[in-house]
Order: C-alpha cells, then structure tokens, then sequence
C-alpha cells in the first residue's frame, strides 16, 4: 500500500499545470514581473460577452467584450507582484482562477546561459541543453523538481518532435544522410576525391573550392549546409583541413548567402516580416499612414542588402581566409594540428556524424566514379528547385514573378522530395551497375542514417530549449531592451546586439526576425517621423535598423551552440559540435564588432554603405596579415 501511495502521490504531481476551462485559451504558465503578456479568451453565449482581468487585490487589468462565438485577446497585461496572484477571468456569469508561476525578467535568460556556459566549459552539449530545458521546466512546473522532470519530456520534448516542419528537418537530415552511405559504399565519393584532386592540389583551393559550393546552393540554408558539408567533406579530409575549418565554411556561407540572395526560402519570410512592420506602423502613425503603406516591403528589402553588413563580411571573411591561408585563436591551432599532423580532428572528440563505420567506406574491389556520387546530389538539387518553383506557382498562380513564387514554395516538402529522390538514384545507380546489391544498399542507407543519430538528438534537445524559452517569456523579456527614448542614430546599433542576444539565447534566427521587426519598424519610423519619410537621414536609420534585425539574428545564430544550423553544420562536417562553436566564435565576434561599429553606427552617423563596407574588409585584411597565422607549410 505505501507503494500505492507513492504512485498516486507521483501520478498527482506530474498532472498538467493548468487544467483551465474552454474559455481560456492556452493560459500563459509563466509570467515576469513587469513585463507585458497575453490571454486569449473565449466567447461562450450566442450574444457579446463581458469580460474582466482582475488581479487577487482587486485591481482591474483589463476589460472589454467578446463577441458571439469569438476569440478576444487581452494585452497587456502586466503583474508585479506575487500578491497579486491568482488572476481571476470573469466572462459572462462565468469566472476561472489563473496561478501561473512569477518569476524576474533575469531569470528567463538562465536557462539558455546556463545550456551555453556547460556546452562551452565541459565540452559536452547534449548534457548541457538537457540541464538548460530542465531549468526552464522547473519554472513551468512552479518550482517542483520531479514535475519539472516530466515537464521537460512531455510538455517540450515530445512537442519539439511533434511539429511538423521540425519533423521534416529530422527526416530530410536523416534521408541524406542515408543517401551519403551508399554513395560513400559504392565509391563514388571516393571518385570526386580523385577526381578533384587534380584541380585541388593545396589546401587553400580546397577551402576556396568549399566556399564557392556554398555560393552555388543559394536557395535555402539546411539544404546548403548538408549537401555542402557531405559533398566537400572527403576533399577537404584529403587535403588535410580541420572539420573544424570545414563546419566553419560551411556554417558562414549558407544563411548569409540565403538571406542575401532575392530568390531563396528567407526572402518571402522576410517580405511577410517587414509587410506586417509597415502595416503596424501605419497603425500607429495614421497621419502618415498612406506614405509608409505605399512602400513595397520587397523593394525595401532590396533596399536593406547593402546595410547587412554581418552576411557580407562574413561571406568575404570566409574567402580571405581561404585566399590568404591564413587564420588565428583556436582555428588556427585546429589547421595546424590538421596540416601538421594529419588529425582532422581533435583527439578525443565527439562527432556530430560518426564517418568510422566500415558501411561508409567503398566496398573493396570497385572501380571509383565520381559520377555516382554526382547524380544523387545534383538530383537532390534539382527536385528541390523544381519543387520550389511548383509549389510557389501553384500558390501564387501563372502570372507572378520569379520572385514571388520562391517567396510563397513550401521548402520543407520539397526538400523531402529532394532528399528521397537523391536516395532512389543513389540506389539505382548502385544496383544497376551491379555495383552494390539491394541488401547492400539498405545496410549502407541504413549507415549513413545511424551517422546522424548524435546530431539528431542534439537538435531535438535545442528546439526543446528554444520552447522553453518561448514558455518562459526569454524574448519578450530581451525586446524590452529597445526603448523609445534612445538617440535615433543608436537605433541601428541596439537593434543588432538585441537580435543578436536573442537568436544567441533561443537558437533561432527565423524566431528573432517574427519578434523584432514588427516592433523595429515601427519604432523606427515613429522616432524618425513620417513626414520625410522614405527620403533622407530617416530612410537610411530605417534601412539600418531593418537590416539590422536581419544581421543580428544571423549572427546570434552563428554565436549560438544551441542553434538548429549550427548544429547542421558540425553534423555535415562530422565535426564535434562545441569545438566548431570555440573555433568559430573569435572569427563571428570580430566579424560582428566591425560590421557594428563601421557599419550600424557608421551609416547612421553618414558614412555611405560601401564606405562601411570597403572599411570593414580593409581591416579584417589588416588583422589576418598582422595576427593571423600561416597554417599550411606546403601552401
């Protein structure tokens, strides 16, 4: 019986926190002090219905009316104490007790800093974001340690694999994957080796050849970054540069480049982005109202490429430092080891994408082609961008622009049906040239698919931690930073180190980009007036300060050991995945530093972009001849 009871005492503590009735939709279960949240509430007559927020003092937080049958969301809303808890929700003759937990503003940041200094003092990653998932737990569950256990699987684990675009990353990951095995198995990554080496004789082509693959997949950034990191892999493995370099490239080339590039899976994201900041601020602003509603959000998306400084530089810092072979920090020390030593990695090291199975080496006795490698890939490319073009069409119809129908395709399907197709070529290839047999070939998809295991859960875990910070209200909290009161020239500055705090604290550039630009444009334009705009200096603080959402949150992400593309990146170069953030970081700080300084605050006070521009690669050519270390002998 005491064993009964212990069940039933355990079974009572893991039960849902809020077990709310219909008319509260999706309580919030944590709240911060003094910052604004929001209730969804709903109507349940067949009239309007009143409805009130009153706090356990008996202050008022809100009121108003629901219509029949509708949904009312109430915000701002703000509690500053905990004895103003529990909130009471009457609607109607109806009312309902909300005792979310309260917690400071400080604290939401802890769980991801607490995630970041584990993964980046021990090494280790996988540890270190389940501790940071279990610390925001704890806060969800009130502060009980064994609900929060349960909270962390069912509440935001299982969640994280539940979402369908999540679900789709994982399966496109693990389907390439599979179809890198049997490539590896029938030699025809063996083949491009041997057929590249010729033309990549040196190190220096080879890192340079890696950074012009990652131009040339331009049209999303999972797709650039697996197809990239798997293709060049063996080359740059025989041509002895670190995994770590390799994870560097691969990570710096493809969200710059597809978000700099007009036809991509970023732009129509960005477009619908900066289209909902217009309308906004024409809300706000109604005496300007039809000037800022005349502005194309695409034209001034155009307008902005010049201002994302940290994209630009980073591509071009990517090519000086394979140009000039030189590099510094723990980067340098990795290419050494590589050049000198022949150890791609570090001894000891945890690879995202374990390349040791004998299913991922060439079955012994085949002749290499490097076209059997070849035509799956291109294939995955090709489906894909076949796929982009037909379901952009199909949403937009006949007569739209390239442009318009890039910005409405569905990216996650077809990259599915990419991956799968490069998967059935890769097999048909293989059996009909009676290279490999049909059993053969499923133990070697079978491989490449085992191979990603490690990185599969590592993403999991880091979407499960960005729940917990969308739970705990980290953003939220991190947009309050932005105030109405700065100089109007320091908004470019603010805007990017606040994006750059945020997608750094939840891993997630795209959800950076959903908080802040409806909330920058806006400011922006209300700081600078309507009156002159879209001409003269506020123009240009406006275009700053878009880009600058855009330029944070990339590089956030690149800083991020919690960051889903991050991670795609060490697990395509089979790299371990803290040693690819440590090696990266000094070369995205300093790259970050000088698109700030001559870039967010140099364009705001004057300096014209290409001046900016022209500066920061001027000096990050100066560093690398002065500081950097030649890594190559032979080169």
């Amino acid at each position: 019986m005491p064993f009964l009871r212990l069940i039933t005492a355990l079974s009572i503590l893991l039960l849902p926190a809020n077990m709310g009735a219909q008319e509260l939709l999706d309580p919030p279960l944590v709240i911060l002090t003094d910052v604004p949240f929001e209730l969804t509430l709903q109507g349940v007559s067949q009239t309007s219905t009143q409805y009130e927020v009153r706090s356990a003092t008996g202050l008022i937080l809100a009121e108003g009316t629901i219509l029949p049958q509708g949904v009312s969301v109430v915000t701002g809303l703000e509690v500053g104490s905990i004895e103003q808890l529990p909130l009471q929700v009457l609607i109607g003759d109806r009312s309902d007790e909300l005792e979310p937990t309260l917690i400071p503003g400080w604290f939401s940041v802890l769980p991801p800093i607490l995630a970041i200094l584990l993964a980046l003092i021990f090494r280790e990653v996988i540890t270190a974001l389940f501790a940071g998932v279990w610390l925001g737990a704890l806060a969800v569950a009130g502060f009980n340690p064994l609900k929060a256990t349960g909270r962390l699987i069912d509440q935001f684990v299982v969640p994280a694999l539940a979402d369908a675009d999540h679900v789709a990353i994982l399966v496109f990951s693990l389907l390439l994957g599979g179809m890198v095995g049997i490539i590896a198995r029938n030699g025809g990554t063996m083949g491009i080796v041997e057929s590249v080496t010729p033309f990549a004789r040196s190190a220096k082509r080879g890192k340079i050849a890696t950074w012009a693959a990652g131009l040339a997949i331009f049209f999303d950034d999972y797709a650039n970054t697996l197809i990239v990191g798997n293709t060049m892999r063996p080359i740059t493995d025989r041509l002895r540069i670190s995994r770590e370099k390799l994870a560097y490239i691969v990570d710096s080339t493809a969200a710059p480049v597809a978000a700099l590039v007009p036809i991509s899976t970023w732009v129509g994201y960005e477009i619908s982005l900066i289209s909902d900041g217009l309308r906004i601020a024409a809300e706000q602003n109604p005496n300007g109202a039809d000037v800022i509603l005349s502005q194309n959000p695409f034209d001034l998306f155009l307008q902005t490429i010049p201002f994302l400084f940290y994209p630009l530089l980073a591509l071009l810092f990517v090519l000086m430092t394979s140009v000039m072979n030189r590099d510094f920090g723990p980067m340098a020390e990795a290419e050494l080891r590589a050049a000198t030593k022949g150890e791609l990695h570090r001894p000891g090291a945890t690879l995202a994408t374990d390349t040791s199975s004998e299913l991922m080496s060439p079955k012994k006795g085949l002749t290499h082609r490097w076209w059997n490698a070849t035509l799956p890939v291109l294939t995955v490319i090709v489906v894909v961008l076949a796929g982009l073009y037909t379901t952009g069409r199909t949403s937009v119809g006949p007569d739209a622009s390239l442009r318009a129908v890039f910005a409405e395709a569905d990216p996650f399907s077809t990259l599915l049906w990419g991956s799968l197709a490069g998967c059935l070529v890769a097999i048909l290839i293989s059996v009909g040239q009676r290279m490999l047999t049909i059993h053969e070939c499923i133990d070697a998809w079978l491989g490449g698919t085992k191979a990603m295991m490690i990185a599969m859960i590592i993403l999991t875990l880091a979407w499960s931690l960005g729940s917990v910070t969308e739970a705990i209200g980290t953003a939220q909290y991190l947009s309050l930073l932005l105030s109405d009161r700065i100089p109007l020239e320091l908004i470019p500055l603010i805007v990017f180190v606040t994006c750059a705090l945020m997608a750094f604290a939840t891993g997630t550039s795209w959800g950076t980009m959903a908080i802040m630009l409806p909330v920058v444009i806006p400011l922006t334009i209300s700081l600078g007036g309507v009156a002159t705009y879209p001409g003269g200096d506020q123009a240009a603080i406006l275009l700053g300060a878009t880009a600058s959402v855009l330029a944070g949150a990339i590089f956030g992400d690149h800083c991020s050991p919690i960051s889903d593309t991050t991670v795609l990146s060490s697990t395509a170069s089979a790299c371990d995945h803290m040693d690819h953030v440590r090696t990266q970081l000094p070369y995205a700080i300093l790259v970050g530093i000088i698109g700030m300084v001559l870039g967010n605050v140099g364009t705001a006070y004057g300096l014209p972009p290409w001046g900016a521009l022209l500066g920061g690669v001027s000096l990050l050519f100066l560093f690398l001849r002065f500081r950097g270390r030649v890594v190559s002998g032979a080169d």
